[in-house]
């Protein structure tokens, strides 16, 4: 005896669709209010930049902003010149990444050593770790662009790009410290346990067994410092480095106007953009490989 209409399995059900089994009924929803939510959100974006922007445009002190911000010749003209003194950030930036790497895990290495006899070199690093977080990035620039050269010491270099390097690499390595040290902290014990077990020495299950897992665990969280450790590579124009901030300074000097900082401004959006972006996809993918990992 069939069913009767209007209940599962009938020839209707309530929402008309044919009570048939596999029906797509379910998923044309879920795909409609999919697409409706996209409309939504696209028209509101749209609505709230179309009135920001009207409201900008028909500002009292617009023309003498668009003049002094947006001047379309100045932005032209700057360009080049702003663009290739951005090649001085990045080689501040890979070279001191590169330092940053391998000094903040040396750092959360001899930080994390266990026993009584290592508590000196505890001591110490935690002091690093301390005043490096404590102290602001320019006042570090500062203290060694300026004062190390002054001593007037033989040997002692002079170059601003070198305490520019020097000094990012100081400050970052205390927070990469950090962030080595959470991921090691991470680590089940029972890994360096069975590690032992099969006789290998500390160091050889630190090498092989802890740090591969903490360093694949904390490759997010480190993107996230190198973002900002590209940005504040225009911190060391205060010493005198010539690099895209301090470019801009000259030809805004040079012009009278401020669209070479809107120029610096767009270089910094398309290069940070990217990495923030793939930040967001490697702790998504984590985030899987965690459930993943869970669900088996």
């Amino acid at each position: 005896m069939s069913a009767p209409p209007g209940r599962p399995g009938g020839p209707l059900d309530p929402g008309g669709h044919v009570g048939l089994p596999g029906s797509r009924g379910p998923r044309r929803v879920g795909e409609q209010s999919a697409l409706r939510s996209t409309l939504v959100a696209l028209v509101s974006t749209v609505v709230f930049f179309g009135v920001v922007g009207w409201v900008v445009v028909n500002s009292p002190g617009w023309p003498a902003v668009q003049q002094s911000f947006f001047n379309g010749e100045i932005f032209a003209s700057s360009f080049p010149s702003i663009v290739r003194a951005f090649w001085v950030n990045v080689q501040i930036f890979l070279i001191a990444e590169v330092l940053i790497l391998v000094l903040g895990l040396v750092v959360a290495v001899l930080r994390s050593l266990p026993g009584a006899v290592f508590f000196p070199v505890r001591l110490l690093t935690t002091a690093y770790v301390d005043v490096f977080r404590a102290l602001p990035g320019v006042l570090v620039i500062y203290i060694l662009g300026f004062g190390i050269p002054a001593l007037g010491l033989s040997g002692i270099p002079v170059d601003p790009f070198f305490y520019a390097v020097v000094a990012l690499t100081l400050v970052y390595s205390a927070y990469v410290s950090e962030v080595y040290r959470s991921g090691i902290e991470s680590v089940h014990p029972s890994q360096e346990a069975a590690a032992r077990s099969l006789g290998l020495s500390r160091f050889q299950a630190l090498r092989h067994v802890i740090l591969p897992q903490a360093v694949r665990r904390v490759i997010p969280p480190l993107l996230n410092d190198f973002i900002g450790l590209q940005k504040d590579t225009v911190l060391v124009s205060y010493i005198g480095v010539v690099e895209i901030f301090r470019q801009s300074y000259i030809q805004q000097a040079g012009n009278f106007n401020f669209t070479p900082y809107l120029v610096t401004a767009l270089v910094f959006v398309v290069m940070t953009i990217p990495l923030a972006r793939l930040t967001d996809w490697l702790m998504a993918r984590d985030k899987r490989r965690q459930a993943a990992g869970g669900v088996r």
